[in-house]
């Protein structure tokens, strides 16, 4: 079987995949049902993937958590794969430290964002600018907007930009909510079945596995869909958004995915959350089944 899988450039994805992607992950690692699953990948940016998946155009994709309740229907959660955890969420930076946002022009990332959902669960008298998420701080600094809403790797460069951080939306979300940040997730099409689901979450999760053990290897991968990235950013990238929860989101995960869907509906923004979210790792009728609390490094 042919899949299509998407997902971003960024370190924690590249890092997560190289394994799956480039063959060194196979069935023989995973169990019989992930004999004959092949991928055709293609990377893109988060809002870009959130947009493939709401078209149906994917298999497999890294989504946002907060555009799940619109792909529901067709899609379910896979439990490894994605980022979620504790200090990775979005900050708002602006050009002032002391600037107050009221009515104010901010950049976001797209629309279905987690980040944007965030921001706007916790304010909503602003002007909000979608552009690319590596847009953002050129704008901040150049004057277009005021402030902008920074994800990815941009958290720990927008000083170099001269830019201040005014809110840490997950610091408020932990702090408010009492719950794990949740960004990003894989998700696979419902059609697929059961043990095609299985077996995706145990390919994803040996990849990782992989990385794991020997992260050298997937260093010239993860450069080059990092561009101009420099390594040490790379890496701090990838110990922050890559952690236990991407090995196996857990009951705390299900738990933070769960109420950030909650709020999304009282929002008005889909209208309900699935009684299961995420589909089983077990694979059915007798097969080999994946360990529910692997190791983590």
């Amino acid at each position: 079987m042919r899949l299509s899988l998407a997902f971003s450039p960024c370190p924690n994805d590249t890092y997560i995949f190289h394994a799956l992607v480039t063959g060194l992950v196979t069935a023989a690692a995973t169990g019989p049902t992930s004999e004959g699953l092949e991928f055709d990948v293609t990377l893109a940016d988060i809002e870009a993937l959130n947009g493939m998946a709401a078209a149906g155009a994917v298999d497999v994709a890294k989504i946002s958590y907060a555009a799940y309740g619109l792909l529901a229907d067709d899609y379910v959660l896979l439990r490894s794969g994605g980022a979620l955890g504790s200090g990775v969420g979005p900050l708002v930076v602006s050009r002032r430290p002391d600037i107050d946002l009221t009515g104010k022009r901010v950049a976001i990332p797209g629309g279905r964002t987690t980040a944007t959902l965030l921001l706007r669960l916790l304010r909503n008298d602003l002007e909000l600018v979608e552009m690319r998420y590596d847009a953002i701080m050129p704008a901040v600094a150049a004057g277009s907007v005021d402030a902008g809403l920074i994800i990815h790797e941009s958290r720990f460069t927008y000083q170099d930009h001269g830019l201040h951080s005014l809110v840490d939306l997950g610091a408020w979300w932990e702090g408010e909510v009492g719950h794990l940040v949740p960004l990003g997730a894989i998700v696979a099409r419902r059609s697929l079945g059961p043990a095609v689901h299985a077996a995706l979450t145990g390919l994803i999760r040996a990849s990782l596995e992989y990385a794991n053990l020997a992260p050298q290897v997937a260093e010239g991968y993860i450069a080059a869909h990092a561009q101009e990235m420099a390594p040490a950013v790379r890496q701090r990238h990838i110990d922050l958004y890559v952690n236990r929860y991407s090995l196996e989101v857990g009951e705390r995960g299900e738990a933070a995915v769960r109420e950030l869907l909650t709020r999304a509906v009282d929002m008005g923004l889909f209208a309900s959350v699935p009684a299961t979210l995420f589909a089983s790792a077990e694979v059915p009728t007798g097969g080999a089944a994946v360990a529910e609390q692997p190791a983590w490094r």
